[in-house]
């Protein structure tokens, strides 16, 4: 059993180093299709290759496992992102009532200076407000899917326990967040499909490098190879996954938005809005994210696990960790 619980990347061992001379070379890994009916379900899901449903099932098992420490800590961390965002909000568009209205007889370039301070402020209260969402939600992503390990595996887990797993990955997973994120944003300025195509490649490296213990390199490195080959599966589960999210997040948004009176979520809603009324929105933007970050974090964690089991034989691997073998 290697000292990350069993996680480890086949192809380094210990932290990354090359095994002492005349160390025998490690066995190749298995297809991943075990027994009939795979090695049992310890946890959350049955530990064999699993179809989409299961994965979707799983997920929503994870949070029904651990719904005190799942629920708890994403209605936090929704909480903190949503007043962030709305205070930047307010900050950043306050100043966008001050700015002098070109009037019925300005000219084209009076026009043309007054957008041009309505999109520059717009555009950094879209700036700051995409920071702070990603920085947030990778500390709620890294913390769920360590507790999608240990959901799997059927064992259980208490906050600080997550924690401590978590903080040392923390600089790493970040850093991953980060250049992923770039990447997806330039491909898809370039043109949509580039960014689409490495939306899906990269998208396991995050549960990579918090299971795995890697680098941010290696971390992207492995998702690149647990997507080749299967870049249209994994496409589709994440894009699956991705509108579930977004409907169960906008029914859920609903009667929020329509208390606020705001019709739209436009820049100039939200600079026209009391600050009530964004109160109010952000805090249906919290609830909703509370539902929907758990699912997709712990969907994601699954399809890398599911990967892993196709292509490594991880399912035996994870069934003696489990201790069901």
């Amino acid at each position: 059993m290697s000292d990350n619980g069993g996680w480890a990347d086949p192809s380094r061992q210990g932290n990354g180093h090359q095994p002492p001379p005349g160390t025998p070379p490690p066995m190749p890994p298995t297809s991943g299709y075990g027994p009939p009916g795979g090695y049992g379900k310890p946890g959350v899901i049955p530990l064999r290759p699993l179809g989409v449903g299961e994965i979707l099932d799983g997920s929503i098992s994870t949070m029904r496992r651990h719904p005190g420490l799942v629920f708890g800590v994403s209605a936090v961390v929704a909480l903190v992102e949503a007043a962030l965002s709305v205070g930047a909000s307010t900050w950043l568009l306050s100043g966008i009532a001050n700015v002098p209205q070109p009037g019925p007889a300005a000219t084209g370039q009076e026009a043309l200076d007054y957008l041009a301070q309505v999109l520059g402020k717009s555009s950094a209260t879209l700036g700051v407000t995409l920071v702070i969402t990603v920085l947030i939600r990778t500390l709620l992503t890294g913390f769920l899917t360590v507790v999608a390990g240990k959901a799997v595996l059927g064992k259980p887990i208490t906050f600080g326990e997550a924690v401590r797993e978590l903080a040392p990955r923390l600089p790493g997973l970040i850093g991953v967040t980060v250049l992923y994120t770039l990447m997806v944003v330039i491909g898809s300025l370039f043109c949509l499909i580039p960014g689409i195509w490495l939306y899906a490649l990269f998208s396991l490296a995050s549960p990579a490098l918090v299971l795995e213990h890697g680098r941010v390199g290696q971390s992207l490195a492995r998702s690149r190879r647990l997507v080749q080959g299967s870049w249209w599966r994994v496409f589709g589960i994440l894009l699956l996954t991705g509108v579930c999210a977004a409907v169960i997040g906008f029914v859920i948004q609903i009667p929020f938005n329509l208390s606020t009176g705001v019709g739209g979520s436009t820049m100039a809603d939200l600079a026209s809005a009391s600050l009530g009324a964004q109160l109010l929105s952000g805090v249906g933007q919290a609830v909703a994210q509370t539902l929907v970050a758990p699912f997709v974090a712990g969907a994601t964690a699954l399809l890398y696990i599911d990967q892993r089991m196709r292509k490594e034989g991880m399912d035996i691997q994870l069934a003696r960790a489990a201790g069901t073998v």
